[in-house]
């Protein structure tokens, strides 16, 4: 991964179907990864707590987010936080979610060995 200044949301998305990705990082330094997370309508999400805190930013689509079994509905616009460790999944996706996610520190860094992204 080359290193930027900025970021354009169409080439990341364009690179992550090309490689089949739902989750695509796209910038990785150790206080803070980020990434593209993609959901089609009606599907599921797979993911398991991480133990870094998330962020997610609602760049298209419209679901039901549940996080540590609060729920709300996510939009266009939305802004989520979820704590290091919490339970956390969106469902009910009614349209393609697209989703920018933010990590802090970076994605896996305080990880335990053997655990993957879902």
């Amino acid at each position: 991964m080359v290193l930027r200044e900025s970021f354009d949301v169409e080439r990341i998305e364009a690179e992550q179907a090309a490689a089949g990705e739902p989750y695509r990082e796209f910038l990785r330094v150790p206080s803070l990864s980020c990434g593209m997370y993609l959901l089609p309508a009606g599907g599921s999400d797979p993911q398991s707590p991480h133990a870094e805190d998330e962020v997610y930013y609602v760049l298209h689509g419209r679901a039901t987010f549940d996080v540590g079994g609060h729920e709300h509905l996510v939009h266009p616009g939305s802004v989520v936080y979820v704590p290091a460790n919490a339970p956390h999944r969106f469902h009910t996706i009614e349209e393609d979610l697209k989703l920018l996610v933010f990590f802090a520190p970076a994605e896996g860094s305080r990880s335990r060995p053997g655990r993957a992204r879902a």
